[in-house]
């Protein structure tokens, strides 16, 4: 089958412009124009805003002083310390060897125990006792001898050096006991 132009007149009505079937357009709000920040408005921006370009200013600087301000470890800041704080030192702790009276209260002891040394003058008659360690650690506890039974055990605690000195001169003059703590 062969389609074949037909013959019949078409009524011809005027050209329509392009676009015509397309709906209504709205109409768009109105809003502030974009700006752009950039290099170019910067320095006019700052010096519109001269406070807030003051007060950035001034914030660097502060900064800047802080950082390179003295290093100095003794000044203080504020108000001055009438009388200057004394620095402690660390406390230096050391082994002390003790003999104590008692051989049977050693044996009760272990490495890691916590004792008092109480040192007792003449307790036949009547004489005062005074502790000289307070919360000593036990560090090591030696296996005793068989002649040297009857006049104590040894034990070894760990206390600061001026201690040690004390548990020292006490045993020369009284016989020693410890108390577990």
């Amino acid at each position: 089958m062969s389609f074949a132009p037909s013959s019949s007149p078409v009524p011809s009505s005027s050209p329509r412009p392009p676009g015509t079937d397309a709906p209504a357009t709205c109409g768009v709000p109105h809003f502030a124009p974009v700006r752009v920040r950039g290099g170019r408005y910067q320095l006019r921006r700052l010096v519109r805003h001269r406070r807030r370009a003051l007060a950035a200013g001034l914030a660097v600087t502060a900064a800047a002083l802080v950082a390179a301000g003295p290093r100095d470890a003794e000044r203080t800041r504020g108000r001055p310390v009438a009388e200057p704080v004394r620095e402690h030192r660390a406390v230096e702790i050391v082994s002390a060897p003790v003999r104590i009276a008692d051989g049977a209260t050693v044996r009760l002891l272990s490495p890691g125990d916590r004792v008092d040394v109480i040192a007792a003058a003449e307790t036949a008659t009547g004489g005062d006792a005074r502790v000289v360690a307070r919360g000593a650690r036990v560090t090591k506890v030696p296996e005793p001898l068989d002649e040297a039974a009857e006049n104590g055990a040894l034990v070894v605690l760990s206390v600061p050096r001026s201690t040690a000195a004390r548990l020292a001169g006490a045993s020369a003059t009284a016989r020693l006991a410890v108390t577990l703590c």
